[in-house]
């Protein structure tokens, strides 16, 4: 599987907390905190719902 590197760029203020849930459940905690996951549906799915909030780099 490919890797993607996911970095939170926006803050979570004023977001819905179904959208703070995503970006906890990718390892997102806060502003310019960077992970890298294996781009599984899941975790593809869950960066679509927070696209406004990541910036993502596949690898």
């Amino acid at each position: 599987m490919a890797k993607v590197r996911i970095t939170q760029v926006r803050s979570i203020i004023g977001v819905t907390k179904r959208q703070r849930t995503t970006l906890q459940t990718l390892g997102l905690r806060r502003i310019r905190q960077t992970v890298e996951l294996e781009a599984t549906s899941s975790v593809l799915g869950a960066i679509r719902k927070v696209d406004h909030l990541v910036q993502v780099v596949e690898l």
